[in-house]
């Protein structure tokens, strides 16, 4: 009788590197939603006679919130 053995499974260097990177990408998307739906609730928040100080109108809002909005 003969034993089948599995080859050991581990992660090479570079694996080990990619799986990290992988799992920082992850959590910097997760950070950047968060912030976008931060600004979009802040804007939200605002009245009309606010957000035109700002430059922005209501359909404005969303893009205002993911690209950004300087000193806000």
């Amino acid at each position: 009788m003969t034993a089948a053995t599995l080859p050991a499974t581990h992660l090479t260097v570079s694996g080990a590197h990619r799986l990290s990177r992988l799992a920082v990408d992850v959590f910097e998307g997760i950070m950047e939603a968060r912030e976008i739906a931060t600004r979009y609730e802040r804007l939200s928040r605002l009245t009309n006679a606010e957000l035109a100080r700002l430059g922005l109108t209501r359909q404005d809002i969303p893009r205002a919130a993911v690209n950004g909005l300087a000193g806000f």
